[in-house]
């Protein structure tokens, strides 16, 4: 089963590229981010033609995550994660589905760093630690997936140097994002590569994607019920160079079937 991640950086804008992907790659579960939507004006129809389902929790303008499911409707377990009943940005979506539970995010970026951006995306990352915690404690296959906006190590990025003062190397970001893995969840693609090198995102200045000069923001994060099945996992990176692309590409992961 390949579950896969994709922030769209606007659904409508990118809608042609988006059912493309979905066409030529054709993952049974596919979590997106920014989609800039309201929930009345998401798409669910054009996904419908090719045989997805879906569930989205939209934000005009900004944020906003779904979950595609191929074949069936994803199960909703919970809409906006919990810990700030005055958090109004959509941008956590947790369901059940073939088995699995799938929670996608799209964390907040918190810059410019220091300030309240910042101190928000630190609560946030605060409040998702509790939530994991709780979704391990029920020891169900899990995964934890989308735009994280953390790049973990210097290995995760074409030049460390290049992004030093951005919220998103902090060492605050990176003890946050730590503090997940040493909880026991399993970050997929460092585990398939332990050198770095791997790319999701690419800026749309300064000629990034064609020098590529990208980083890794994208992350999926394994339960141990399911750190057991990873297969293989990769980022489909020549979607990002098609014409009005998103800046990021998909990252995905293959898990064997339940044994």
């Amino acid at each position: 089963m390949k579950i896969a991640s994709y922030n769209i950086n606007g659904i409508k804008a990118r809608l042609p590229r988006l059912l493309e992907w979905l066409e030529e790659t054709r993952p049974a579960v596919a979590c997106l981010q920014e989609i800039k939507t309201q929930d009345e004006g998401f798409p669910a129809a054009e996904f419908e033609k090719l045989g997805y389902h879906a569930i989205w929790h939209g934000q005009k303008g900004f944020n906003g995550v779904a979950i595609l499911a191929d074949g069936t409707k994803p199960v909703e377990v919970l809409r906006g994660l919990p810990g700030d009943p005055e958090d109004e940005q959509s941008r956590y979506l947790e369901a059940d589905v073939f088995g699995v539970r799938v929670a996608c995010i799209y964390l907040p970026n918190g810059n410019p760093q220091p300030g309240p951006k910042f101190d928000y995306k630190l609560a946030w990352m605060k409040r998702l630690r509790a939530r994991m915690a709780e979704i391990k404690a029920e020891e169900v296959p899990a995964i934890i997936t989308g735009d994280f906006n953390v790049i973990p190590t210097d290995a995760d990025i074409w030049s460390p140097k290049a992004m030093a003062d951005d919220a998103l190397m902090q060492p605050e970001s990176r003890d946050a994002y730590l503090r997940l893995l040493h909880d026991g969840w399993t970050d997929a693609v460092a585990t398939h590569n332990p050198r770095g090198g791997v790319w999701t995102y690419w800026d749309y200045q300064a000629g990034a994607w064609q020098r590529d000069h990208g980083f890794r923001i994208d992350h999926a994060l394994l339960s141990p019920e399911l750190a057991d099945r990873l297969e293989s996992c990769g980022v489909d990176k020549n979607h990002r160079g098609r014409e009005k692309a998103s800046d990021h590409a998909p990252m995905w992961v293959r898990l064997r079937p339940e044994s």
